[in-house]
């Protein structure tokens, strides 16, 4: 099955679904319909933001998941941002824990002088 693309393959202009036919009882539906905002991803996309969504949003739980460090899927979900015409990091925003931020954290655990449950929760802290 293939997904509906959202711009024309000969000039690139926007789609406009004008047909459904469901082929089970030869219903055919004619009109203008918008393909939502989600239809301009690509495939890719679309597997990352369902598993984002599975993983409730916690992107440790990706990393388990997708096999990707921090960094890449934080990437990955900007760019998915940007293609839904929104800019990240926003105002609102909290803001997160730097490369640098962690790497210090796991040299104090591996230096002892934090614990292992404090490097958890420091970690954790960030991405939720």
């Amino acid at each position: 099955m293939h997904t509906l693309p959202s711009n024309c393959p000969l000039c690139g202009g926007d789609i406009t679904i004008t047909r459904f036919h469901c082929r089970d009882c030869d219903t055919t539906v004619e009109g203008r319909f918008a393909g939502g905002p989600f239809n301009q991803l690509t495939s890719e996309q679309l597997d990352f933001v369902e598993t984002f969504v599975r993983s409730e949003g916690k992107i440790t739980r990706m990393e388990g998941e997708i096999g990707l460090s921090y960094p890449t899927i934080r990437n990955r979900l900007h760019e998915i941002i940007r293609a839904l015409g929104y800019e990240p990091g926003g105002a609102e925003e909290p803001v997160g824990l730097t490369d640098g931020e962690r790497q210090r954290i796991l040299e104090k655990l591996d230096e002892g002088l934090i614990s292992a449950a404090e490097a958890m929760r420091l970690l954790k802290e960030y991405e939720e």
